[in-house]
């Protein structure tokens, strides 16, 4: 048999709106007896949290934190360059984001900790701290103990030589200040600041102003080493441009001298005519180009429909006048067409207005582009002109070209070079006077304090942190805890979980006395308080047999449970007893042959039982026995009986069940467990009812799942699902629909309060109605009286 659980919110926290509307009444108060029904778990969950944060808190080592503010210069100016002087260049956000990585970086921690000395101090350096013993050293010992290792001679630096040993400590020192300390952007200003934490408040502050000034101290550095690197460089490029620029120089006048040329401004007239024709051919060109593409997107236009979108047409202030008058005539048009008929001269008149401004508008359009095409024409005329004058030109040129064309080249080479060598001159003579102006790009706005609290542990801070997590997790647990709970505590859970009828919940007595001196049976309970709310579920319990079908008579009645120890014997016992006691010939089967705890109950030791009659080993009256404190009929199970594999599958019973069934207008029979016994399914299968019988928030809801398709498969009539032993006291806590502990205790006298000698009635037990006196002897019912008739009345009537 394998069990499956539904995970499922707990009872009203997902139900609907069934009882006026009122959902946040309902959960709240869902919410409130999961509080009470698992108060101890919520404590310890929220104890175990709320200790450990405080454990950790108190233990913790204060912390002192210290933070210098940096501002970063977006401004650089140059002296040198005037506009460098007037308007400074904004740094963006990722030079701002660089800046803070630099700040924080591994080389400029490794400075900061270098000069300060941080190798000394064994809050940094770990190998100067005294080595404290913990549980977590003997654990360490133990597995090194268990690796054949000695624990006491483990040293990390036992492989390295004095260099490696050294380099290792540093380098754990820096590590220890880059996590020490925090570099943070203010928002989106330039300001950065330096945070340090440490068990030392000087040197918390200390170590913050190192690493701003260390910062400022690394960008003058950097500049410095740039602008070195930069001077040098120039010199040496300086010298080697000026030999080049004096050679090509003299190449030029070599190559002048050498073909006897002689130039105006250093180039030939014809050369100076030829540069005026290319640049007018160059001018004309893109005067012809725009002009054929003028015209050629007006052409487009038009053939797309789209007259109104080409520029010219736009820009044309008659055709805009006549776009205007257009209107105008369309309006009174439209005005025309409302009011007249189709063929009234007024209306054709101005139809006819309208259809020659259109014409107008598009003679206009035709004229446009008559203009584009005549100005693309004259365009190419021109341009055709000034090529074949430059081609008259390019022939005179043909015999100086040839000479002129190295010379130029000369030219334009040792031109180049002089005046990037001049460049060069300018910018070495401004780097060496940029040396004495470099200043780093940020500045101290505030220098570090020195804290006088320290910083963590926040004491108030975390305990109420401590106080939330607590209750978040002890909730949690709860709320987990009630997802998982598959025990039946409601009758809503019978109708909505088990898809099942409930038919009353029986509440729990208590059956031992004080300090264990006597005990009474919730049978024996029943006879004593008949007015008490465990006779008032039992009473109900009957009357919702007698009422169970009004069409056939409910006589024989199987109550059986899933599992044992369910109160399915009591609660047998019980509504026979108050069967009896209300006029009812009532007998009693005990069914269950491997406990025989309803015999048990009833105090009967009989020797010839239920078994032994069924199996001819006795008659019928010898096996019936008369219960000794109601008329109550009950059939027994001697000790000795053999029990064989199927009683109640055989013909016997049924003869049986048919001979009794005359006599007696009740017939209960308290069976074995349904999942543990074959019997109870079948007797089940055979009574005119069943009852099943389910302990409150004990049972599960896979076993009572079970049970129900076992009953559906020995087709049972079941009557209903009854809960038993019901914590009144506790029921409050659970969405139950029925009364609450408080009701009860004011309406009914529920138990009785433990004595020193045994029990001791309550001051309300006496006083009630002389009509509704408790009945210390049974009812005798004349055996004349018909099988059929009703015993009693409703109870909740006769209340």
């Amino acid at each position: 048999m394998s069990n499956s659980y539904s995970i499922e919110l707990p009872n009203g926290l997902n139900s609907p709106a069934d009882s006026a509307g009122d959902t946040t009444s309902l959960d709240f108060k869902s919410l409130i007896g999961i509080v009470y029904r698992r108060f101890w778990l919520i404590s310890l969950g929220f104890l175990a949290t709320f200790l450990l944060v405080a454990y950790v808190t108190f233990t913790q080592t204060p912390l002192y934190k210290a933070t210098t503010t940096v501002q970063l210069d977006t401004s650089q100016r140059n002296v040198i360059d005037i506009s460098s002087v007037l308007g400074g260049i904004a740094a963006n956000t990722a030079e701002i984001d660089t800046e803070v990585l630099v700040m924080g970086s591994k080389s400029l921690m490794t400075r900061v900790a270098s000069k300060e000395k941080l190798i000394e101090d064994p809050e940094f350096n770990w190998t100067l701290r005294e080595k404290k013993s913990s549980v977590f050293d003997g654990i360490k010992s133990g597995v090194l103990g268990m690796l054949g290792k000695d624990a006491s001679k483990s040293d990390p630096f036992a492989d390295m030589s004095d260099i490696e040993r050294q380099r290792t400590i540093e380098e754990s020192v820096v590590t220890a200040l880059i996590k020490k300390a925090s570099i943070k952007r203010v928002g989106t200003t330039y300001l950065l600041t330096a945070a340090v934490t440490s068990e030392n408040p000087e040197t918390a502050a200390r170590l913050a102003d190192a690493i701003a000034d260390q910062y400022r101290v690394n960008q003058m550095d950097q500049k410095l080493e740039a602008t070195r690197r930069a001077t040098s460089w120039l010199n040496e490029r300086v010298e080697v441009l000026a030999e080049e620029v004096q050679e090509k120089e003299m190449a030029v006048a070599i190559y002048m001298a050498d073909h006897d040329m002689i130039t105006v401004g250093g180039e030939p007239e014809a050369a100076t005519e030829l540069l005026y024709l290319q640049s007018q051919l160059i001018q004309l060109r893109v005067d012809y180009q725009a002009a054929q593409a003028r015209y050629d997107n007006m052409q487009r236009q038009m053939r797309a429909g789209a007259v109104d979108a080409i520029p010219e047409v736009l820009g044309s202030q008659v055709i805009n006048d006549m776009k205007s008058q257009r209107a105008i005539i369309r309006r009174r048009l439209v005005e025309l067409e409302s009011r007249l008929a189709d063929r009234h001269p007024e209306l054709i008149a101005a139809r006819s207005e309208s259809a020659d401004i259109d014409r107008q508008i598009d003679a206009e359009i035709q004229r446009i582009a008559g203009n584009l095409r005549n100005e693309v024409t004259v365009a190419r005329r021109r341009m055709n002109d000034v090529q074949g004058n430059i081609a008259t030109v390019n022939l005179s040129l043909t015999k100086t070209t040839s000479a002129m064309i190295p010379l130029n080249e000369l030219r334009r080479d040792a031109d180049t070079s002089r005046e990037l060598l001049e460049n060069f001159i300018s910018r070495s003579k401004q780097t060496g006077v940029q040396d004495s102006l470099v200043e780093p790009d940020a500045s101290i706005l505030s220098s570090s304090t020195i804290p006088n609290a320290p910083s963590t542990p926040k004491t108030v801070l975390n305990l109420l942190l401590g106080v939330i997590l607590g209750i978040i997790f002890g909730g949690s647990l709860a709320l987990l805890s009630e997802m998982f709970d598959s025990k039946i505590s409601s009758s809503e859970d019978v109708e909505r979980k088990l898809k099942s009828n409930p038919i009353g919940s029986v509440p729990m007595i208590r059956t031992q006395s004080f300090l264990g001196l006597g005990s009474i049976s919730p049978a024996d309970h029943l006879i004593d308080n008949p007015l008490s709310a465990y006779a008032e579920s039992i009473r109900y319990l009957r009357a919702a047999i007698a009422f169970s079908d009004l069409d056939s008579e409910t006589k024989v009645v199987a109550v059986t449970s899933s599992l044992p120890d369910e109160g399915k014997t009591s609660l047998t016992l019980s509504l026979g007893r108050m069967s009896a006691m209300s006029g009812s010939r009532t007998l009693v089967i005990d069914g269950d042959f491997r406990r025989r705890q309803l015999t048990e109950a009833a105090v009967l030791s009989p020797e010839v039982g239920f078994i032994e009659h069924l199996f001819g080993a006795g008659e019928l009256t010898d096996a019936i026995t008369k219960d000794s404190k109601s008329l109550l009929d009950i059939l027994p199970l001697s000790r000795s009986g053999h029990t064989p594999h199927d009683v109640f599958g055989t013909r016997a019973f049924d003869e049986m069940m048919v001979r009794l069934r005359p006599m007696y207008d009740l017939i209960l029979i308290d069976t074995g467990p349904l999942l543990l016994m074959a019997e109870a399914r079948v007797v089940a299968g055979k009574a005119d009812k069943a009852i099943l019988v389910v302990r409150w928030r004990h049972s599960t809801r896979s076993a009572v799942n079970q049970s129900l398709k076992l009953l559906h498969t020995f087709k049972a009539d079941l009557l209903g699902i009854t809960l038993n032993m019901v914590d009144l006291t506790r029921r409050r806590h659970h969405r139950d629909p029925g009364a609450t502990y408080k009701a009860y205790r004011k309406y009914y006298t529920m138990e009785t309060k433990p004595g020193l000698f045994g029990f001791k009635k309550k001051k309300n037990a006496d006083k009630v109605h002389p009509g509704l006196r408790p009945m210390t002897t049974p009812v005798s019912v004349s055996p004349a009286r018909p099988a059929n008739e009703q015993s009693d009345v409703d109870p909740r009537a006769a209340e």
